[in-house]
């Protein structure tokens, strides 16, 4: 029995199934994403989703393939598309089961023919490969396979027009097709002496609902060159592959076998987490024929392609360092600092041009994903070598002043502040405006500040030119950064942080955010044990749920509890009371600072465990990006958010070594 999988009377539900999508990548940038069903959604959805040299972003080659079954004269189509007022073909109608591990497997009954298929992406190949096994059949049918062509990038969408190129070039066991100069072919192929009939066709209308509720455009056009038929009989397997070059059909079930025993099964909520995790991390190549792998970055969240600094410090603990990969969390690293500038790191937001820089809080994440590794590693002479100038550059630039404002106070609190430019995390947007704006000192950067000092103070070589100039300027720095912190954010009476003070310190904003478990989770704290107790508790009462922490509290004017509607609505919501479980990873670690082992381990534990419930919803064996604010907490946003899972195998390794540490001795 499969851990995760759906049987007929749930994917006849169309409610309820097309609300369930898989993501697969291929480790190198390609991905293959639809719902259990097979009906794309939006207009992220393909099945062979890609980089194309010398084009931005990932591009949507091949949007779906379906497949009919003619036996005995009858016509089975088990393709699903959604068209004004309609989906048709239902193929979902002809739906056994699917189950999601190892790899997807759809199983179809038609009368007395019984079909199941197999996907899966070639890791580090922008290939994706198919299974057919006729399971049962008392007499041999006919397959067809239907390729639903795109080519164009997954922000856009698909119109019939006259500017294609619909040459189809035969090749060995199949066909290739360029729609566009500037794309790249594809190369279509099936085993079992399969032929491609020319049957060009323009499907009109398509509709993704999922953009549609955005508010967004969501009628697309797919063009449909022809189709490919093979007989088959009970036993055969029929396999077919859409890639960038030709391949011998004659090799593609040894490869589709070799593939498939490279993949961890989704069989329990561990191996979930870790496959999850393998696919945020993208290494790739300056050049196909490079040996070496010269830049390797993570994927904020899929299907959306962004990358960048925050995300990435944030997430690369728990995707590499808890799982023993010290050398994807330094590629990582080292690919950012690339790119730095100043104290800055990018945030690329769909592909190479759209880069911004802006983000106060990215660079003092860096220093606590260093904190990391200097754990996991156990050697802080090393990690200061590779990056003591890197630390130091980042403080003096905040000291002395950077862009937007950012600067050291005379204190030592950090403040920024740009008119429209959202510099922290809670960075949505609204008709250019920011819908939470945080100018001033946001608590969290200032707890991440504090931390980043200590950090410098603790790790910077004695013996170094480096060192000695941060331990000499740096000396007592910590100090007054704990005592500022205190008068500007902590209320005794109120027994928590203040959010924000405004750049003239003369506003204080005492809503209660998520932000200020940051102060009390973080290895360096300003806080006293009594006073993350505290935080705690609010936290507690007015932001945990069983998916993470709310970005507001219920009790505030604004608080939004439904992530739904239109684009402008969701962004509304997003920072305005929708759920970040990223954030129960800093909760449960502060937690477990000041908790009695008897009372925090099945606590916690619990809290834990109560993201397998997850696995079966929305993006299927991952976390979304957000949650409803309101029960019963919906999935929203993106179906696999990378520091979400991160975070949470970061959690389950925290609760480990709690444990470890805490077992009592046995006399």
């Amino acid at each position: 029995m499969s851990y995760i999988q759906f049987d007929k009377k749930q994917l006849l539900d169309l409610s309820y199934s097309l609300n369930k999508e898989i993501i697969r990548s291929n480790k190198a940038g390609a991905y293959s994403s639809t719902t259990i069903v097979g009906c794309n959604t939006k207009r992220y959805h393909g099945l062979l989703v890609a980089h194309q040299p010398g084009l931005e972003g990932v591009h949507v080659l091949l949007s779906s393939l379906d497949e009919t079954i003619i036996v005995n004269n009858a016509s089975f189509n088990l393709g699903v598309h959604k068209y004004p007022n309609e989906y048709n073909p239902n193929g979902f109608v002809y739906m056994k089961d699917f189950t999601a591990d190892p790899i997807p497997k759809s199983t179809y009954r038609m009368k007395d023919v019984v079909l199941t298929r197999e996907f899966l992406l070639v890791e580090h190949e922008d290939r994706v490969l198919m299974r057919y096994t006729v399971e049962q059949a008392s007499e041999e049918i006919t397959l067809r396979l239907f390729p639903f062509l795109a080519f164009r990038n997954v922000n856009q969408l698909m119109r019939a027009n006259e500017g294609i190129q619909p040459h189809i070039t035969e090749v060995e066991d199949g066909v290739s097709i360029q729609l566009y100069p500037e794309y790249q072919e594809i190369f279509m192929q099936v085993s079992n002496n399969g032929r491609f009939t020319p049957q060009a066709n323009w499907y009109y209308n398509i509709e993704y609902p999922e953009d549609l509720e955005l508010g967004a455009s969501y009628q697309e056009d797919l063009y449909v060159p022809g189709y490919f038929e093979v007989k088959a009989s009970k036993g055969d397997i029929v396999l077919f592959t859409g890639g960038p070059d030709v391949i011998k059909a004659g090799n593609l079930l040894r490869m589709f076998n070799n593939q498939t025993r490279k993949r961890t099964a989704r069989s329990s909520f561990e191996n979930c987490l870790k496959v999850s995790a393998e696919q945020f991390v993208l290494k790739t190549r300056s050049t196909p024929e490079a040996r070496k792998y010269d830049r390797t970055d993570v994927i904020a969240s899929y299907q959306r392609y962004r990358r960048g600094g925050r995300d990435a410090f944030i997430a690369i603990p728990g995707l590499s360092l808890v799982q023993g990969d010290l050398k994807s969390f330094k590629a990582v690293l080292d690919t950012m600092l690339k790119y730095r500038k100043g104290a800055f790191f990018p945030f690329w937001k769909y592909n190479d041009s759209q880069v911004t820089y802006e983000a106060i809080d990215t660079p003092l994440w860096f220093f606590w994903a260093l904190q990391q590794y200097t754990h996991r590693l156990g050697d802080r002479q090393a990690v200061w070598k590779s990056y003591g100038t890197a630390i130091r550059e980042i403080l003096e630039s905040y000291r002395d002043g950077t862009e937007y404002q950012i600067k050291m106070q005379d204190d030592g609190l950090l403040s920024g502040s740009e008119e429209g430019i959202a510099l922290t995390w809670m960075d949505a947007y609204i008709d250019g405006k920011p819908v939470t704006p945080r100018g001033g000192f946001p608590v969290e950067v200032n707890a991440l500040w504090y931390n980043a000092v200590c950090f410098a103070l603790e790790i910077a070589g004695p013996r170094s030119t480096e060192g000695k100039k941060v331990l000499s300027e740096w000396k007592g720095m910590d100090k007054k950064i704990k005592k500022s912190f205190l008068k500007a954010y902590w209320n005794q009476e109120k027994g928590y942080l203040a959010d924000l003070v405004s750049l003239d310190r003369k506003n204080t904003d005492w809503s209660i955010r998520p932000n200020q478990i940051l102060a009390a989770s973080l290895p360096f704290s300003p806080l006293s044990d009594a006073q993350i107790s505290s935080i705690i508790e609010v936290v507690k009462k007015e932001l945990l749920t069983p998916r993470g922490l709310r970005s507001l509290s219920r009790q505030a004017s604004d608080y939004r509890g439904n992530y739904q509607g239109t684009q402008t609505q969701r962004r509304l919501a997003y920072h305005q009371g929708s759920v970040w479980p990223w954030l129960m990873g800093h909760y449960v670690e502060a937690y477990l600072k000041v908790a009695e082992r008897e009372e925090a381990l099945p606590y916690v534990t619990s809290l834990y465990r109560s993201f397998e419930e997850t696995m079966p919803e929305h993006g299927i064996s991952s976390i979304s990006e957000v949650y409803d604010g309101d029960a019963p907490h919906a999935p929203r946003g993106a179906i696999s958010q990378a520091w979400n899972v991160a975070e949470i195998i970061r959690m389950g390794k925290l609760i480990e070594e709690f444990d470890k540490v805490t077992q009592p001795v046995s006399l």
